[in-house]
């Protein structure tokens, strides 16, 4: 098929007249498509409101009418999610996608590159500005290095190509100053080839949007590094609205009604701002006064590699999957710490699971469990086993110990901005917390921008002072 048929079919996908961004985008794309080289990444990146989601949804039907081989990925399970509704097509974790689990006898609990035995596909990638380059668990997933591991695996592919989709203003990920999968540099050294193309002009059907029409300023501000205080515009906007604390009670419970809740979220810069939200949610609003109760939102905090095992692939519980606490069977106290059997839908696979899981980390004001408490629940678990001498086989007894890894949990009412990164929510209601008290700083204003762009409807701005809008 010749180049400008493929543009045809890529502007008649996109559904509405196409901003010149988005032509320039599709008439390089297209080229993309035709060009024979598999040695080439093509990175496409674009300002919150500028199509970039109608960009991928238009090639992913283009590839489709044309009987194109494709994979689409993102990093987060809630982020496959978001990419699957859009899209129309199977979504996968990149984890889920490029690894699989070693067999009994090569050492369960570790993931290793699988082969990639695709030929002449496309391997479309959303949200990778979350991809990392480094990794604290080397030990568990091939290399420890997401973005090489995931380079290797698509161009070990016979004639296959890969396409990064993100947004360099959103937050990096934890412990990296800049998106290493978003940046030309970092890409180019790896040895391939680099076409990339970044949208800016919002397209017409957002520019009635407070929402956008605010990101699109703070990320400006990211852009020229201008560390001034934003100056958010709220007037002739529905989208967007200043909410007092005293009120935030009464708007969110109008918004479970109204969107259910998996469509609202509050966006904290702290797990200890989120822990009191959480709280103050479950006893305000759904009048629950027990430790934890059926129906709650829960969030895993810590990867969990122990209740789904699967040898056919990186099948775990990942660090941010939310959900829904069915059945609660009975509760423990173990080794000093307290536990509860439960039953878990988590709504972004779609999947039943029964496990026991950790009530000690509900409300800690650290990410996960501290390293200190890990180590001391460790021990306690080797205590059972005095006969166990050998070190390998002390961490053999500690991996295949249910309390040892029980799910690690908290309340996903309110969740920090990291967490939030790659899921989209109907109503958003953001408190900066400490951050109101300081001046910006390039981390906070990525930090807005990102929290700013997980609504899809609305945002509320939640104790915000004065200075921060426009008078």
């Amino acid at each position: 098929m010749r180049k400008e048929n493929i543009y045809s079919l890529l502007e008649k996908n996109l559904g509405y007249i196409p901003t010149q961004d988005q032509s320039d985008c599709m008439r390089l794309l297209a080229e993309f498509v035709i060009n024979n080289s598999n040695d080439v990444i093509f990175l496409l990146t674009g300002y919150a409101g500028t199509g970039k989601t109608s960009i991928i949804a238009s090639l992913v039907s283009t590839l489709s009418t044309m009987r194109q081989k494709f994979v689409l990925m993102a990093p987060t399970g809630r982020a496959a999610k978001v990419l699957r509704s859009y899209t129309g097509h199977e979504a996968y974790t990149i984890h889920r996608k490029i690894y699989r689990q070693k067999s009994a006898t090569d050492g369960v609990g570790k993931f290793v590159l699988d082969r990639n035995l695709h030929k002449e596909t496309y391997f479309i990638v959303d949200e990778s500005s979350m991809i990392p380059d480094e990794s604290s668990e080397a030990s568990v997933f091939g290399s420890g290095k997401l973005l090489e591991d995931l380079l290797e695996y698509v161009y070990t592919g016979t004639n296959c190509k890969l396409i990064l989709v993100g947004d360099v203003a959103q937050l990096p990920p934890v412990g990296s100053v800049v998106s290493p999968a978003l940046d030309q540099e970092v890409l180019r050294e790896t040895g391939f080839g680099l076409e990339s193309f970044e949208l800016r002009q919002v397209i017409r059907q957002s520019e009635g949007s407070g929402i956008l029409m605010n990101a699109t300023a703070v990320r400006q501000q990211v852009n020229d590094g201008d560390l001034s205080v934003p100056e958010l515009v709220l007037e002739a906007y529905n989208d967007i609205e200043r909410l007092n604390g005293s009120d935030i009670i009464e708007k969110l419970s109008e918004s479970y009604d109204r969107c259910g809740t998996d469509g609202a979220i509050v966006v904290v810069n702290s797990n200890h701002l989120a822990n009191r939200y959480n709280q103050g949610i479950r006893n305000s609003i759904f009048y629950r006064e027990e430790e934890i109760s059926t129906g709650d939102i829960v969030m895993v905090v810590k990867n969990n590699y122990y209740w789904l095992k699967d040898e056919e692939g990186a099948s775990f519980i990942a660090n941010g999957d939310i959900a829904e606490v069915r059945r609660i069977k009975e509760y423990e106290e173990m080794y000093g710490m307290r536990f509860a059997s439960m039953t878990l839908w988590f709504r972004d696979t779609e999947q039943e699971l029964e496990a026991k899981v950790m009530l000690d980390t509900l409300m800690m004001d650290t990410p996960s469990l501290a390293p200190e408490k890990s180590r001391e629940l460790y021990f306690a678990v080797l205590a059972d086993h005095p006969g166990i001498k050998s070190k390998r086989k002390q961490f053999e007894a500690a991996r295949n110990d249910p309390y040892y890894n029980a799910l690690q949990i908290k309340f996903a009412y309110a969740v920090t901005c990291h967490k939030s990164q790659g899921g989209q929510w109907g109503r958003v209601f953001i408190d900066q917390g400490g951050f109101s008290r300081q001046e910006p700083t390039i981390d906070y204003l990525r930090w807005f921008y990102t929290a700013l762009t997980r609504a899809t409807d609305k945002v509320y701005l939640v104790n915000f002072p004065d200075k921060w809008f426009r008078q």
